[in-house]
């Protein structure tokens, strides 16, 4: 191990770390001695070695193992030079003379400086689930707690539980520690292992509000569950908020604890859905905008109405039509967008999902009859029906809504807005009706 490649592994944790914490405390760090596998830092003081040592040893550990193989130890000298270094704008930890030796504020690493609820685009999908959101940042385990967000991967769980991380600490001078469910994990293997049970309890014990993420990966291992289920008590019973995220509720979770299924459902357990177009179209539109550009809305439709499955896939495809622009110096229009993405066209077109197979599989999953559904009878179960197949219609084809209107007995585009507007709002509000539409869409894309 050289200082050169220190210089390397800070530029790989450079790319793990909020720039927030790596401003003011790893990029202070300089390569003092590699001897017999130990590996010594130097920093511009004790304080600024514990709080590193604290939080990134274990990340720090396994960067710099990727690069010397025989690495088995870590330690800090202080080294007053480096005091100098320490610009205006980089604001270092409050200084331990003056303060308690636990600081009032402190954030672990990993809260990415874009996930705020200003960069949070709201819809149908995740309206009850920001609101629960906002709420834990008014009151802080006053609430919910916990607040449970579960939903598939890359609907925004992650995004919404690192704003409530960011506002807390606008808002207020508490302790915030968010961390995934594998690093808590790999955390404490490492205090089982150097014998710092206390240590590490005493990290996650003291905190105002503990966020994790994924934590159905706890599920099947016995001595992390025991340990959470006493860091949840111990928390809980003091008034401090905890946030945990899943990809499925609670009592789906196969090899979770039973008690600790129940209490994750002691607060408010709140799901994520896919977002519709709408929602699809604004993420898109926000995107454009935040990088100077200015889009067709003929375009934006087109990748929306092409992606459905989650935000991260959407985006991904955006990026994806920006860097065939910018290599084949093409402006941004649909023709752009067409050729980019001629693969996943012709792989939609080969699953294309017609009207007819909506209404059909949608009366099928209703039990009532296809010619129901485009007859002027208004039941109650045959209206309700006729509405879930229009709002499907509109996120699955590319159907005018005059046209969507014209498949259902020649119905005009308002009932199709007012349709799609309902179910929309019940999706949010009715648990049981998000399952069913959730079961139809399942079917569809199967098909």
């Amino acid at each position: 191990m050289s200082s050169a490649l220190w210089d390397k592994s800070v530029r790989v944790l450079q790319e793990r770390i909020d720039e927030r914490s790596f401003k003011a405390l790893l990029a202070l760090t300089r390569f003092h001695s590699y001897e017999n596998g130990c590996l010594v830092i130097s920093v511009p003081n004790n304080f600024t070695g514990n709080w590193i040592r604290d939080r990134y040893t274990d990340l720090i550990s396994s960067v710099v193992n990727s690069f010397a193989e025989d690495f088995h130890a870590l330690s800090f000298v202080p080294d007053q030079t480096l005091q100098k270094e320490i610009t205006s704008d980089v604001q270092l930890p409050p200084s331990p003379q003056n303060q308690p030796s636990e600081p009032v504020t402190s954030v672990a690493s990993y809260l990415n400086s874009r996930y705020t609820f200003d960069e949070f685009v709201v819809g149908p999908s995740n309206r009850f689930a920001h609101a629960a959101a906002k709420a834990v940042c008014e009151t802080p385990a006053g609430a919910y707690n916990p607040l449970f967000i579960y939903g598939g991967a890359g609907l925004g769980k992650t995004h919404l539980m690192q704003a409530i991380g960011h506002e807390i600490l606008r808002r207020r001078d508490l302790k915030v520690l968010y961390i995934t469910s594998e690093e808590f994990t790999n955390q404490l293997i490492s205090a089982i292992q150097q014998r710092s049970q206390l240590a590490f309890r005493s990290k996650y014990r003291t905190v105002d509000v503990l966020l994790i993420d994924d934590i159905h990966f706890i599920a099947g291992k016995d001595a992390t569950q025991e340990e959470f289920f006493h860091t949840f008590n111990t928390l809980h019973d003091a008034y401090k908020q905890v946030i945990l995220s899943s990809d499925r509720p609670p009592k789906e979770i196969p090899t979770l604890e039973e008690r600790l299924v129940s209490r994750f459902e002691w607060g408010l357990v709140t799901d994520i859905q896919p977002p519709d177009i709408e929602t699809r179209i604004a993420i898109l539109q926000k995107k454009s905008e935040k990088s100077g550009l200015k889009c067709p809305s003929d375009m934006l439709f087109f990748i929306a109405s092409l992606v459905k499955a989650n935000i991260r896939e959407l985006e991904g495809t955006f990026n994806r039509v920006l860097g065939y622009a910018r290599a084949h110096n093409c402006p941004l229009t649909l023709e752009t967008a067409q050729v980019a993405l001629k693969d996943i066209l012709d792989q939609s077109a080969a699953r294309q999902i017609t009207i007819e197979v909506i209404q059909k599989t949608t009366a099928a999953h209703y039990g009532i009859r296809l010619a129901d559904l485009v007859s002027p009878k208004r039941s109650k179960m045959i209206a309700l029906s006729r509405q879930v197949a229009m709002y499907l219609a509109r996120e699955f084809t590319q159907l005018s809504l005059i046209d969507i209107g014209d498949s259902f007995g020649g119905r005009d585009h308002s009932t199709v807005l007012h349709a799609c507007k309902k179910v929309r709002d019940m999706l949010s509000e009715t648990p049981q009706f998000a399952k069913d539409v959730d079961a139809i869409t399942k079917q569809l894309k199967s098909t």
